[in-house]
């Protein structure tokens, strides 16, 4: 084993020895003694996080390890057992799964489909990854779930947001906890019009991959239906810092408001760009400018500082819900590391206790079973209220927050207020939708490996 391997691998000062008794993957190996890919066969499982450490979006993969730590952690029956002691299904004891030792090793995504893909390439074939876990962006999602479903382990997805995750691009090795673009537009879209009017021309700025193509599509989709014109949309490169060159054309295009279809550090600095060229202070139409993020999160509202101030957008979780599975996350996660979790936190590591407690629930670590569990799944108890693992599509149906800038924060956790919380039924879709595919979008069959 390299030092690059030992060095990454967590153990959360369990003492287990790393890699002991996992069975090599038979997706890449010649073998036929694994009924499936790294069936473990000692007295430890092992599990992948990929998240991005460098990259735009680092913030968001920074959270996520963490909050994938504290879940193995819970797993392993240390700590205060977080969700564990809210969840509704009740299969998990706090002993590993399936009395199997939970360890870990992570990747850096960089926020980069190849670089994503080669790190859970290399923790499934090197390290005996079982599931992978996480990254911070759709493209990043896409391409490690289509390689989790070829090498026949499962693929737990973390912060995505694209349609395509559980759209066109669908598989059944692959299952997602965190919402998607039509479900922000869907929620966002009454709040806008009530707010803002229905006389509105807006202008997008949009990131250059496939979540902010879907984002895009579907929040001018829902605004338009609305009475809203969109006056143009111009795609930005994933790897801009500074967004000047893009924001001074939106003073003369004759649009009264700008969405960002931004996230992470990008979203940062193009609204800081925004608010510097003083668009909040400008009157067109009439009416007053008006800014729009359709996708939040603490760590971005964080970074951009007063600038949100007022600013609407959506959240798949916010710290702030009172509900007891968030207050037992807030709890923990706050405990340990002394602040509270962001959106992409809770995602992952309720994404890290399902799959756990469908392994347990369907007593395999066979993908096929597990994912058989998962399908049609519903509980409570993980911080969003009652959520459905839809079958059709392994898209999770939940209540969409949507939220605003405080205007009067009174520490660097609470920057975003709460407007409403969305009922599910307000967001859901068929799962033959045009923007997720249509009738030609499908699941196919799983994959064990063996």
């Amino acid at each position: 084993m390299s030092k690059n391997q030992v060095t990454r691998r967590g153990v959360l000062k369990t003492g287990a020895v790393a890699g002991a008794g996992v069975a090599l993957p038979t997706i890449f190996t010649a073998s036929s003694a694994a009924a499936y890919t790294n069936e473990p066969t000692g007295g430890t499982v092992t599990l992948g996080f990929n998240v991005p450490q460098t990259g735009p979006y680092a913030d968001e993969g920074n959270d996520e390890l963490l909050a994938q730590q504290l879940a193995v952690e819970h797993l392993n029956g240390m700590g205060d057992g977080g969700c564990l002691n809210t969840f509704t299904s009740k299969a998990l004891k706090g002993n590993g799964i399936l009395g199997k030792k939970v360890q870990f090793v992570t990747g850096d995504t960089q926020t980069k489909s190849d670089a994503a893909r080669a790190a859970a390439k290399s923790m499934i074939e090197k390290d005996g990854a079982i599931m992978i876990n996480g990254g911070s962006s759709s493209g990043v999602a896409v391409a490690v779930q289509g390689l989790c479903q070829d090498a026949g382990v499962i693929f737990m997805a973390g912060l995505t947001h694209s349609n395509d995750t559980t759209g066109k691009d669908r598989k059944k090795n692959g299952f997602r906890h965190f919402f998607n673009a039509y479900m922000s537009a869907a929620a966002l879209a009454p709040v806008l019009s009530k707010e803002m009017g229905a006389d509105r021309r807006a202008y997008h700025l949009t990131a250059d991959y496939t979540w902010g193509w879907t984002q895009q599509e579907s929040i001018a989709a829902a605004t338009e239906a609305m009475g809203w014109e969109t006056v143009n949309n111009v795609l930005t490169p994933l790897a801009s810092t500074d967004f000047s060159s893009y924001i001074a054309p939106v003073l003369n295009s004759g649009a009264d408001v700008l969405v960002l279809n931004h996230y992470g550090g990008n979203m940062v600095n193009s609204l800081t760009n925004a608010i510097q060229f003083g668009l909040l202070d400008k009157v067109a139409n009439g009416k007053d400018f008006k800014i729009v993020v359709p996708l939040y999160s603490e760590l971005m509202a964080a970074g951009a500082g007063e600038n949100i101030k007022g600013v609407l957008g959506s959240m798949n979780y916010n710290w702030q819900l009172d509900n007891e599975g968030s207050k037992a996350f807030v709890k923990s996660f706050g405990e340990k590391y002394g602040k509270p979790p962001s959106n992409s936190a809770q995602t992952c590591y309720a994404q890290v206790l399902l799959y756990a407690d469908a392994c347990e629930r369907a007593g395999t670590f066979n993908p096929c079973g597990v994912a058989e569990a998962l399908e049609g799944f519903e509980f409570d108890g993980l911080g969003n209220g009652k959520t459905l693992y839809r079958a059709d599509d392994h898209q999770c149906f939940k209540d969409v927050l949507v939220v605003r800038g405080a205007q009067n924060p009174t520490n660097a956790y609470d920057t975003l207020e709460i407007v409403e919380v969305t009922p599910v039924e307000q967001v859901m879709y068929a799962p033959d939708h045009p923007m997720f595919g249509g009738a030609e979008a499908s699941l196919g069959e799983c994959n064990s490996g063996a």
